[in-house]
């Protein structure tokens, strides 16, 4: 008995303090989680462009129901950067800006957005210096816009021009019993190729191959302007891989110097007339961002922009940082709808697309606000099947040159295990009240009646897509639906077939937005706030760590990724517009 009191005592104890723990960490949150954590920018200083934390266009707003204190607005999307930049150029303690060793997971749109407000920033007369052990060839693209490019002496120069590979499972899934039965509309829709062939259709050789020379062509007339080397020759260099070492880099004018790190920081000391054994004054551009964000100089009018960010992929629900939610997104569009100092909105899109019906939603709560005030829309790096659907009644559409959209195609994707399950012992048998009671079953193959009903759904809602895009871009439905078919282009090939209005990123978005709204000094108000539950909060805690960070930490980032993008797969339900493939480009 006195055994059992004695556990009984310790549970209760271990209980007693877990609740006490739980409250006084509440109570400790509401004393000091608000606390200003604004650093102080020293004179005679140099921001360091890490990127490491940088993904997203939009950090985002957390809302805790009933717990007002853990409310979170988030200061390290690529935008906070790019103001805290804009916001450098007249600080008078910023002297330059130093790009070391940067690791970034940016895509080629957000990187070509950076490059160009660090160009901009070169105009003020400071500098801008970058500095790596090697440069892939993305990270070079955005180093080469600095003034003085340096190369360790036994790094390398990954610059060869771009590829994309795509695995294909049609045999993969005759040796194991696991078939993906297809249903799709457009010739280009090409996400389900690898389930149906052993090799790259011509259409879709034809589209990558041209999607990968449109990229290329940019970037290289970007590198060309920069360093001065004609793009003729910057393409005799990438196809004789004729910049591989720190020698031949610098040889072809691609770099300015080769040395250590330390020799780049005291070429910086120099440049701050700071003496050689002296340490120089820097700050993150993360600190920096935050700080501009807190006590940055803030417009005095009433007159506001509302900047709506839509990232990821398209589902049902609330929705989050990497997720379009029709519940977050909806919201927001009304609130901006409603309020009366917001004159304009620009709806930055950075999508592959996802649920047909979760695009159509937002369409439609798109085109409600169109009748109050303009809608412009400026694309990242993605804009693509459903993420061009929530685009294409703008009044305005800006992409960059690189952005990846179009994909105007319907398909669907239904697991089917009858071979595997039989090769196992494995059988099953239906019974049914009507012939169609019993649906589709990945236990038995799917019958030609079911097939027919899906293709009829595929069928309307393609029709509906490409009627939505001929109404929203005034366009005949037989012009739409000759550059559809699932066909993705870039942001330059679709300004030339009229799927994009102009070249321009969010700078350039926002000053047609107030034109459109006639006003000419105005703020910006980010959204969408995402409403959390208190529970949430706990998965950002240093002491429980979450399983999604756990599994980053073991498995490595590329591998998480592709364990995420098998998530939002399982979450898909219903038809899906969306991008035709993973595009990787390396």
């Amino acid at each position: 008995m006195n055994f059992l009191k004695n556990i009984f005592s310790t549970v209760l104890g271990l209980f007693v303090f877990l609740f006490i723990l739980f409250f006084g960490f509440i109570i400790f949150a509401a004393l000091f989680g608000n606390n200003d954590k604004t650093v102080a920018v020293k004179d005679n200083s140099v921001i360091e462009l890490n990127l490491e934390e940088v993904t997203n266009d939009y950090a985002g707003k957390f809302l805790y129901e009933d717990f007002e204190f853990l409310n979170e607005e988030k200061t390290n999307g690529l935008s906070d950067i790019i103001n805290a930049i804009d916001a450098a150029k007249t600080d008078s303690k910023i002297k330059g800006i130093s790009i070391l060793n940067n690791i970034s997971l940016l895509g080629m749109a957000q990187s070509k957005a950076l490059r160009d407000k660090l160009e901009d920033f070169k105009k003020s007369g400071k500098f801008v210096v970058a500095y790596a052990n090697s440069y892939t060839q993305k990270e070079y693209y955005l180093n080469s816009v600095a003034d003085t490019v340096y190369l360790n002496p036994v790094g390398e120069m990954d610059f060869k021009g771009l590829s994309s590979e795509v695995m294909f499972y049609k045999d993969f899934q005759e040796k194991t019993g696991v078939k993906m039965e297809v249903i799709r509309h457009g010739k280009y829709k090409s996400a389900v190729e690898p389930y149906l062939a052993n090799e790259m259709s011509e259409a879709n050789r034809e589209q990558i191959s041209a999607l990968l020379n449109s990229v290329w062509s940019s970037v290289v007339t970007d590198i060309s302007k920069s360093r001065k080397i004609s793009v003729e020759r910057l393409n005799e260099i990438a196809n004789g891989l004729l910049a591989r070492t720190p020698e031949m880099a610098k040889a072809e004018k691609l770099i300015d110097k080769i040395a250590y790190e330390d020799e780049y920081h005291n070429a910086i000391r120099k440049a701050l007339k700071v003496n050689k054994d002296e340490e120089y004054n820097t700050v993150s551009i993360i600190d920096y961002a935050h700080k501009n964000s807190t006590t940055g100089k803030k417009p005095s009018t009433d007159n506001t922009i509302a900047i709506i960010y839509a990232q990821g992929t398209i589902l049902g629900g609330e929705g989050d940082v990497n997720i379009i939610g029709e519940g977050s997104m909806r919201r927001s569009l009304q609130k901006a709808r409603k309020d009366k100092n917001v004159k304009a909105i620009v709806l930055r899109i950075d999508s592959p697309g996802g649920s047909a019906l979760t695009s159509d939603l937002i369409w439609r709560e798109i085109e409600l606000t169109k009748k109050v005030k303009p809608v412009v829309v400026s694309m990242g790096n993605v804009a693509a099947s459903g993420g061009y659907y929530i685009a294409c009644n703008a009044n305005k559409i800006f992409a960059e040159e690189t952005t990846i959209t179009g994909s105007i195609g319907v398909f669907g994707t239904l697991p089917n295990i009858t071979k595997l399950t039989n090769n196992i012992g494995i059988h099953t048998q239906q019974v049914k009240t009507h012939q169609n009671a019993a649906g589709y079953s990945i236990f038995t193959p799917l019958d030609e009646g079911t097939k027919e009903t899906i293709q009829e759904s595929v069928e309307n809602i393609y029709k509906v897509f490409v009627g939505r895009v001929a109404t929203g871009r005034n366009m005949k439905f037989e012009a739409v639906d000759s550059i559809a078919q699932g066909r993705v282009w870039t942001g330059a090939d679709a300004l030339k077939i009229g799927l994009v209005d102009k070249i321009g990123g969010m700078g350039d978005a926002l000053k047609e937005a107030a034109k459109l709204a006639n006003i000419k000094e105005y703020k910006t108000a980010d959204f969408p706030s995402f409403e959390k539950k208190f529970g949430d909060f706990f998965g950002g805690m240093p002491f429980m760590q979450s399983k999604e960070s756990f599994i980053k930490e073991e498995v490595g980032e590329e591998n998480y990724q592709m364990i995420q993008q098998i998530r939002r797969m399982s979450a898909q339900k219903g038809m899906q517009a969306l991008l035709p493939y993973e595009i990787n480009i390396k």
